[in-house]
């Protein structure tokens, strides 16, 4: 066992026999994310580094600690990446935030999450036990998938210490294609356009404008664009302008920072990408095919997460007060099912005590 790995189980093992909570450290970057922050900082940074990486099995095992940006540029210099593009928010975001927060980024929709790459996973548990799960290649999990688990978990399960991940190539083409449309008719296109043979990665539409970003091979890409139509958008301002969305920085996001700072909220809706315009008051941003959508209102909280309900879905408080909890509430039987995983991992309730709400 490492040095560092040692420190972490001691503190942990201390933590449990003085039944004291932990707040589990990386970059901070999501610290915004969830509920309330509480207990003494335990600090993953020092488990940092590339434990091992097979280009040629499109496999990388990386410690929790290790800075996303390094992650992604290891595997760049190797022509390949996270396709689900998780967000950074900021500098600092850590491989162990990117799997405990579970978020993914524009692609999410064509490609799939984090969970979905997970292949296995090393975690310390409320009792300071070091547990291995999954492994290295796909089909490696009889029984419950435990490393799954873990992508969304918000350190609630343990502390995660080494996840092993598929990657995959960077595609050789790319195009981003922008429409003139209100909400409506992009959410009709989007839908129809996901039933089809196209190369699509990702949708954003906002304010009268859908743009589309279509990788893959280059004469699919070509094919489809011509196909499409649309306005051209130059690469270089194309990706600025998804990583911006990715890492919310773009002009929604700064239009959404200033609404909060007068008293609204900015809410994430998770719904059926067939579900119509949602109709509340404020502005909002549709990703992932419709999806996902940002909701930046002041509408009541009750109101809105009725209107994700209606939508098939839920909505979480991003940004702003979140007095009546940041999670939609989840239904009697899930959360029953949370709290006993919970108390399966930790079993003194330890680890980030406030992060889910009514799951702890």
């Amino acid at each position: 066992m490492s040095a560092p790995l040692q420190r972490l189980v001691d503190a942990v093992r201390d933590a449990a026999d003085r039944r004291r909570p932990l707040r589990i450290v990386g970059g901070g970057t999501k610290d915004f994310y969830g509920g309330e922050l509480r207990g003494e900082a335990l600090d993953v940074k020092p488990l940092a580094g590339i434990s091992a990486y097979e280009p040629t099995e499109l496999v990388v095992t990386v410690r929790a600690g290790t800075p996303l940006a390094e992650l992604e540029a290891a595997l760049a210099e190797k022509g390949q990446c996270l396709p689900f593009e998780p967000p950074h928010y900021a500098e600092g975001s850590t491989v162990g935030g990117m799997v405990a927060a579970g978020l993914s980024g524009p692609a999410r929709a064509a490609v799939g999450g984090v969970r979905d790459y997970l292949l296995g996973a090393t975690i310390v548990n409320g009792r300071g036990e070091t547990l291995s799960f999954g492994g290295q290649v796909m089909k490696n999990v009889a029984g419950y998938d435990v490393s799954r688990a873990l992508a969304g978990s918000m350190g609630q399960l343990g502390v995660i210490c080494e996840v092993s991940m598929k990657v995959l190539p960077v595609a050789p083409g790319r195009a981003t294609l922008r429409f003139d449309m209100d909400q409506a008719n992009a959410l009709r296109h989007a839908n129809e356009w996901a039933g089809q043979a196209l190369p699509l990665s990702a949708s954003a539409w906002w304010d009268g404008a859908l743009l589309l970003r279509l990788q893959g091979a280059q004469a699919a890409v070509a094919s489809a664009a011509q196909r499409l139509g649309g306005e051209r958008i130059p690469n270089e301002l194309a990706d600025g302008f998804w990583t911006g969305l990715r890492d919310q920085h773009d002009e929604y996001f700064d239009h959404a920072a200033a609404a909060v700072a007068s008293g609204s909220r900015l809410w994430r809706l998770s719904v059926a990408a067939t579900a119509p315009r949602i109709e509340l008051r404020g502005e909002q941003l549709v990703e992932w095919g419709g999806a996902q959508r940002w909701l930046v209102s002041d509408e009541p909280p009750a109101r809105v997460r009725q209107a994700a309900a209606d939508a098939l879905g839920h909505a979480t408080v991003w940004r702003g007060d979140k007095a009546g909890g940041a999670f939609h509430p989840l239904p009697p039987v899930q959360a029953r099912l949370q709290r006993a995983l919970k108390a399966a991992f930790d079993p003194f309730q330890l680890f980030n005590p406030g992060r889910l709400g009514e799951t702890e």
